[in-house]
C-alpha cells in the first residue's frame, strides 16, 4: 500500500483562487497557510508566529525577535509562501539570506521539500542552482552584491534576513544594511534571538519602504531554560550531565586545541549504548576520512563523541551536525561556530568560560554572545527543557574543592593555601554569570564599509553610479562623521579604477545616465575581491611573461594581497626557525648569535623585495592605503614547489587542527587568480596551476559544492532530495579533469626528482615499492641501483624552473584503456636529456581512493 505525498505548499497555493486584476485575498492565503501548518506538522501556530504572519501576510515588515526555538523558521515559510502568490503576477522573487552556507544549503533543501524543487534556487557565490526560481536562498553577501549591482530593478519583492544580529559583526555586517539600503521595493523579515533594542531599525524600514513595521518580540520560550554555575571540574560536570539523561551536550570552549583536548579526553568514558555504536557505523558507512585530524574524528564519533569548530574541514563538521541531528553524538566539544542557526538538538550547553580572545586582548562574553550560545540548548520537538551550565573558573573550583575538604573546621579552612588566577586571567564570577545572563543584548552598531567590488557593482547598474554611490554612503545607519571618510574613500577608490584600466568614462551618458563602464574586455567573473587587487593588477605589469617562475610569480603577487592565514605562517616560520638552528649548529655558531640570528628567520616571501618596493610607489599615489597591509607569503606557492597533496602539507606543517583555516585560504587564492588576473596575462602554464589549485579545493572538500551541482542534472528534477544528496555523496571522480590532474601527476614526479637529486633512496622506495612481488615499482634498491648508474654518468640532476616545466613531462594516454604512461625527463648537466622517469597511473584505482595512485615503474636511459 502506497501513502499519498503531503501536498506541498505549491499545490496548496494552486487551489486559492487568483483573480484577474489584483492580488489573491489575504485572508485566504493566512488561513491555507494554518491549515497546512496544522494539516502537516500537526501543531496549531503560536501567537507570535500568528501576529507576525498576519503582518506579513498584509504587506508589513516584520522584525521578529523571538528566542530560539520559537518557530522563526515557520515564519519565514509563511513569508515565502505570501510572496509566492504574487510571482506571477509581479515576477518580484522572495530571498531568504543566511550568514553561512551550511545553513543556507539547510534552508533550501527544507523549502524544497516544502515548496518543490522547481520553486527554489540557491546561490552561495560558489554555485548556482536554479537562481530564475521565485524563492531564492543565498548568503548575506550575494543578495547584498545584487542589491548593490541592481538597486531598485532588481526583481525583488521580498528579503528574509536570518541571524539578523550579523548587522553588528565588524567584518561581515555591511552585507545585512546593503539590502536595507538598497532595495525599497522589497518587504522586510529580520529575524534573530537576540537583536537588542530595534527603534532605530523600525523607523528606517518604514522611512525607505513606505511600509508599516511591525516588531515582533516578548514571547516566552516553549522550551524554557534553566541556569546553574558549576563549581565541580569539567570531567564529573559532564559525568553527571550523562547518567541524569541531560545528554545531548555541546561544551562550548573558547579555544581549538582546549576542545580537542576535551574531547579525547572524554574517551575514557563510555557515552554510548552499543545499538547507538552500530547506528553510527551504519552512518559513516562510505564517508571517506582522510589522515591525521580525520583519523583523529573518526576515532571519537565512533564513541558518541563529536568534535565541531572553524579549524576543520566543511564535511567534517557537516558530518558532526548529521549525526548529531540524529541523536548519536552524546557531546560535542567545539567552540561557539554552533551557535550559528544549524538545527542541532542540544539539550544541555556547558560554557567553560565567559571570556574569549577577540583577536586582539581576552574579554569578557557580550550577553549578545552568551545568549546566542546558550539559545542552543533546548530545541523545541526535541526537549521538554534545556540546561545552560556555566563552568567556574578552573582555580575557583579547586579552592571549592579544598574548602570541602576541610569542612567546617575554621582551622583548618584558614590553612587552606588558595590558588590565585594565571597570569593575565580576565576574572570572571558567579555575579558575572548572573549579569549576564539577565542582560538584555547589546543595541546593535552599524558597520558599513566601502570596498573596490561594492564600487564595481554599483558602476554595472543603470543611471549615474556616482549618484547612487554619494546616496549609499549619505543615507546609512553611520554617524555622520564616518560617512565623511566612506565618502573619501569611495572616491579614491573610483581614481584607482579609473587609473587601472578597469573603469572608463563613457564620451557621453548613456539613455540610462550612465557615465561609468566597466572595460569590455575583462573575463567573465572578473572582480576584486581583496582590498588591495588594484595593486596586484599593477605589479603584474612588472612581471616578464616569457620567465620560466611567471606563473609562479603571479601567484605570489595576489598572495600578498590575501589575509594572513596565521597560523599557518606561523607554522613555517617555527619550520624555518628548526631548519636554521639545525645549520647553525653544523656551522658551530655559538647559542647568543643563534638567538640573534633566528629574529630575522621568518616565513618565506618570494617577491619581497620587488612587491614593498612596488607598493611604496604605489602608495604616493594611494595615500590612503595601510602601509602594512601588504603580506609577501607563500602558501600556495610552498604547497606547489614542495609538490604536496594537502594531507602531506597539513601534515608536514603539523596544522591538523587548522585543516579549515587552510582550506579557505586555497579556495579565497583559487578565486582570486580565477577572477583578478586578466585573461590576457593567463599562459597556459599559468592556466595549468589554477585548475590544479582548483581541484586541490574540490578533492580536499567539495562536500557541499558537489550536491550543488549534483541538483543542476536534469535527470534529478523532481527526486527526492534524499535522492540528490545519496547521488551527491558519490562525488566526482577524481579523474575528472584532465588539465588539473596532468599537474597532480607532474607535482608527483617532480617530487620524485628532488628526492632523486638528494639521493633519498629509502623514501623514494617508501614511494615506489610494489605494491606485491612482482607488481610494477621500485624499492629503494632498485633506485640506488637506478641512480649509482645515473650519477656514473653525471654530477648533478637539475631542479631549476625549466627542468620542472611542462615541456619536461610527457603524457601517453592512449597505452591501455584506464592508464597513463608517463615520463619526467631528467634535466642532465649535458642538456641531453635522455635520461626518464617512467610511472603508472592508474585511473580507476585514483577514482576509487579519491588521491592519485601512481607508482614509478623505471629510471634510464631513453635508449
Amino acid at each position: 500500500m502506497t501513502t499519498t505525498p503531503p501536498p506541498t505548499l505549491a499545490d496548496v497555493l494552486d487551489e486559492i483562487p487568483a483573480p484577474a486584476d489584483g492580488p489573491r485575498d489575504p485572508d485566504d492565503l493566512f488561513a491555507a497557510f494554518v491549515d497546512w501548518v496544522v494539516a502537516s506538522k500537526g501543531v496549531e501556530p503560536y501567537p507570535h508566529q500568528e501576529e507576525a504572519l498576519l503582518e506579513l501576510v498584509t504587506g508589513s515588515n516584520v522584525i521578529l525577535a523571538t528566542p530560539t526555538g520559537s518557530g522563526k523558521s515557520l515564519v519565514a515559510m509563511g513569508a515565502h509562501f505570501f510572496s509566492l502568490a504574487e510571482f506571477a503576477r509581479t515576477g518580484r522573487r522572495t530571498y531568504y539570506t543566511a550568514p553561512i552556507k551550511a545553513l543556507v544549503s539547510e534552508r533550501f533543501f527544507d523549502l524544497c521539500a516544502t515548496f518543490g524543487a522547481q520553486n527554489v534556487g540557491m546561490l552561495t557565490g560558489d554555485a548556482a542552482v536554479n537562481a530564475g526560481a521565485p524563492i531564492v536562498c543565498c548568503t548575506a553577501e550575494v543578495l547584498a552584491n545584487i542589491a548593490l549591482r541592481e538597486g531598485t530593478s532588481a526583481p525583488i519583492g521580498q528579503v528574509v534576513m536570518d541571524e539578523f544580529h550579523f548587522y553588528s559583526e565588524p567584518d561581515r555586517g555591511w552585507a545585512w544594511q546593503v539590502p536595507l539600503l538598497e532595495l525599497p521595493q522589497a518587504q522586510f523579515l529580520l529575524m534573530s534571538a537576540t537583536l537588542g533594542d530595534v527603534s532605530m531599525f523600525e523607523e528606517d524600514l518604514t522611512r525607505r519602504t513606505g511600509r508599516d513595521t511591525a516588531v515582533v518580540a516578548g514571547a516566552e520560550r516553549p522550551v524554557p531554560l534553566s541556569f546553574s554555575y558549576a563549581l565541580t571540574p569539567l570531567h564529573e560536570t559532564l559525568e553527571e550531565l550523562l547518567t541524569t539523561h541531560q545528554a545531548p551536550v555541546y561544551v562550548v570552549h573558547f579555544t581549538q586545541a582546549a576542545a580537542l583536548e576535551q574531547a579525547q579526553a572524554l574517551m575514557s568514558i563510555n557515552v554510548c549504548t552499543k545499538d547507538e555504536k552500530a547506528q553510527i557505523l551504519a552512518e559513516l558507512r562510505g564517508f571517506r576520512f582522510a589522515t591525521g585530524f580525520g583519523q583523529t574524528l573518526q576515532r571519537l564519533v565512533k564513541h558518541g563523541i563529536g568534535v565541531h569548530h572553524a579549524g576543520m574541514l566543511p564535511k567534517y563538521r557537516r558530518l558532526v551536525e548529521t549525526l548529531a541531528q540524529k541523536g548519536l553524538l552524546k557531546v560535542i566539544c567545539g567552540t561557539d561556530t554552533l551557535g550559528v542557526g544549524i538545527n542541532v538538538p542540544i539539550r544541555t550547553v556547558v560554557l567553560t568560560g565567559l571570556t574569549k580572545f577577540d583577536g586582539t586582548k581576552q574579554r569578557l562574553l557580550k550577553s549578545r554572545e552568551f545568549h546566542q550560545i546558550a539559545g542552543r540548548a533546548g530545541r523545541a520537538g526535541f526537549d521538554t527543557s534545556g540546561s545552560v551550565v556555566v563552568q567556574a573558573p578552573e582555580h575557583v573550583i579547586e579552592n571549592h574543592k579544598a574548602l570541602l575538604k576541610a569542612g567546617d573546621d575554621e582551622k583548618k579552612r584558614r590553612k587552606v593555601q588558595r590558588k590565585k588566577p594565571p597570569e593575565g586571567f580576565v576574572n570572571w564570577s558567579e555575579d558575572t554569570f548572573d549579569r549576564v545572563r539577565d542582560a538584555e543584548p547589546e543595541a546593535m552598531v552599524s558597520r558599513m564599509r566601502v570596498s573596490h567590488a561594492m564600487i564595481l557593482n554599483m558602476i554595472q547598474r543603470d543611471g549615474d553610479a556616482v549618484a547612487a554611490v554619494r546616496r549609499l554612503l549619505t543615507d546609512n545607519h553611520d554617524p555622520r562623521r564616518q560617512q565623511t571618510r566612506l565618502q573619501k574613500q569611495a572616491i579614491e577608490i573610483l581614481r584607482t579604477l579609473l587609473d587601472t584600466g578597469v573603469v572608463e568614462r563613457l564620451p557621453e551618458p548613456d539613455e540610462t545616465g550612465r557615465s561609468l563602464r566597466v572595460v569590455e574586455d575583462l573575463q567573465r567573473g572578473f572582480a576584486l575581491n581583496q582590498p588591495l587587487s588594484p595593486f596586484a593588477l599593477a605589479a603584474l605589469e612588472l612581471l616578464d611573461l616569457e620567465d620560466p617562475l611567471y606563473a609562479l610569480d603571479v601567484l605570489s603577487v595576489i598572495e600578498s594581497t590575501l589575509d594572513d592565514p596565521r597560523p599557518v605562517l606561523r607554522a613555517q616560520q617555527f619550520k624555518a626557525r628548526g631548519e636554521a638552528v639545525a645549520e647553525m649548529k653544523a656551522d658551530g655558531i655559538e647559542y647568543e648569535e643563534r638567538m640573534e640570528l633566528l629574529e630575522d628567520v621568518s616565513w618565506p616571501r618570494p617577491l619581497e623585495e620587488l612587491l614593498e618596493a612596488a607598493y611604496e610607489t604605489y602608495r604616493q599615489t594611494h595615500p590612503w592605503l595601510d602601509p602594512d597591509a601588504l603580506s609577501p607569503k607563500s602558501v600556495v606557492r610552498d604547497l606547489y614547489e614542495r609538490a604536496m597533496t594537502f594531507g602531506e602539507f597539513v601534515a608536514f606543517y603539523e596544522l591538523t587542527r587548522a585543516e579549515g583555516i587552510v582550506l579557505r585560504y586555497l579556495s579565497d587564492a583559487y578565486k582570486a587568480m580565477r577572477q583578478t588576473v586578466p585573461d590576457a596575462m593567463k599562459t597556459d602554464e599559468l592556466d595549468d596551476l589554477i585548475e590544479w589549485l582548483g581541484e586541490i579545493v574540490r578533492q580536499t572538500d567539495s562536500s557541499l559544492l558537489d550536491e550543488w551541482e549534483t541538483l543542476t542534472d536534469p535527470d534529478l528534477a523532481n527526486k527526492d532530495i534524499e535522492e540528490v544528496r545519496a547521488r551527491a555523496a558519490e562525488g566526482r571522480p577524481f579523474t575528472a579533469n584532465v588539465r588539473a590532474l596532468r599537474v597532480l601527476v607532474r607535482n608527483a614526479l617532480w617530487q620524485r626528482v628532488e628526492l632523486a637529486a638528494r639521493n633519498r633512496v629509502d623514501a623514494l622506495g617508501d614511494l615506489d615499492a610494489p605494491a606485491t612481488p612482482g607488481a610494477p615499482g621500485m624499492d629503494a634498491d632498485d633506485w640506488a641501483d637506478a641512480l649509482d648508474e645515473y650519477f656514473e654518468e653525471h654530477d648533478e640532476i637539475g631542479l631549476g624552473p625549466d627542468a620542472r616545466g611542462p615541456a619536461m613531462f610527457v603524457v601517453d594516454d592512449r597505452s591501455e584503456p584506464g592508464y597513463w604512461i608517463v615520463q619526467q625527463i631528467i634535466a642532465d648537466p649535458a642538456g641531453d636529456h635522455d635520461w626518464r622517469l617512467w610511472a603508472e597511473v592508474d585511473l580507476d584505482a585514483s577514482d576509487e581512493a579519491g588521491e592519485l595512485v601512481m607508482r614509478v615503474t623505471d629510471l634510464g636511459r631513453l635508449d
